[in-house]
């Protein structure tokens, strides 16, 4: 048995969250929640599988710090491997300042610190060879992009790639991130992040992308009601799965209720619901409802982490919404 199942890479950042009632581009207003939260997108993702039993690890870079110290030791609460999670002296973990609406929008400004450091010798291929699946995220500089996508070429075949680009490598653009595409058995991008990756509306984009190699293309749409948009088969949707058999919405059931306090994460909640169902031997349209409820979890505290469910809860719901068992 493998002793580790999924291991994430990307950035290690400490979320500095500010919850005003609006975001401005030149105005004034009030900060209503202040907070400093573990975050980073595949770390995310990787905690909340984590949360749901899988076995994790991950590789990545803090800085010799109280704040390294604080993403070291979420990790670890959550059971995950962090032997390979390099501490950099002489240098800050990294951060970011996000001014969240506690809704639909956000601000996200990166100081990549320890992140910016980590290098080829801090990645032991082996220890990603033992594992089923790679799931990769962003770093903000070029050298450890070019470091991602020499992985690719290192890595066994058998174990799959699941990629959060997110913003930063999203605008790099296709032809950038073909490697990684060609590889990937699962993308997870936000309709934004779509049209930024393609230069094409999400579903276009997600048959070009499915055209590159990959298997399937996950697009979190963040529901909406029919007024929302003219597309009704979209409305109420909160994402959008395509893989070769077809295209398909998925609709949230019964949770359309649930208070959102805080949407930071939620995309990397819905990836680590997806995840474990596809681990678990689910269908692609089952994953995205186990993801639709991550994400909903998710919403309803401030920070990326807070709201993630266990097993336990996450099966129960599952069961009183769809009926069915994992």
């Amino acid at each position: 048995m493998n002793s580790v199942e999924v291991i994430g890479m990307g950035a290690l950042n400490i979320d500095n969250i500010y919850g005003a009632g609006r975001l401005l581009d030149d105005d004034e207003t009030v900060v209503k929640v202040m907070g400093s939260f573990p975050g980073g997108s595949a770390a995310n993702t990787v905690y909340g599988l984590a949360r749901l039993g899988i076995r994790t690890g991950f590789i990545g870079a803090v800085g010799e710090d109280v704040k390294g110290r604080v993403l070291l030791g979420s990790f670890r609460e959550a059971g995950v491997d962090t032997s390979h999670i390099r501490v950099k002296p002489g240098v800050k973990t990294g951060q970011t300042l996000c001014f969240s609406d506690g809704l639909n929008k956000r601000s996200i400004y990166v100081m990549p610190g320890a992140n910016s450091l980590v290098t080829a010798g801090d990645i032991e291929p082996a220890y990603i060879n033992q594992a089923r699946m790679l799931h990769l995220s962003s770093f903000a500089n070029d050298g450890q992009f070019q470091l991602l996508l020499g992985l690719m070429d290192t890595l066994d075949p058998a174990v799959a790639i699941s990629f959060s680009p997110g913003e930063i490598y999203a605008a790099r653009g296709l032809a950038a991130l073909a490697p990684i595409l060609k590889r990937a058995r699962v993308l997870f991008v936000n309709e934004k992040e779509m049209q930024r990756l393609t230069g094409a509306d999400f579903k276009t984009g997600a048959e070009n992308c499915l055209g590159l190699g990959c298997e399937v293309v996950v697009v979190t749409l963040g529901g909406g009601s029919e007024e929302e948009t003219p597309d009704r088969e979209r409305a109420g949707a909160t994402s959008y799965i395509r893989e070769a058999a077809g295209g398909y919405y998925v609709k949230t059931k019964g949770q359309n209720k649930t208070p959102v306090v805080d949407t930071t994460g939620a995309g990397d909640a819905f990836a680590a619901g997806f995840l474990y169902g596809l681990l678990k031997g689910e269908a692609t349209r089952q994953c995205g409802f186990l993801g639709d409820i991550t994400a909903h979890f998710s919403l309803t505290k401030w920070g990326a982490r807070e709201g993630l469910p266990t097993a336990a809860e996450l099966g129960q719901c599952y069961h009183e919404l769809y009926g069915q068992q994992l």
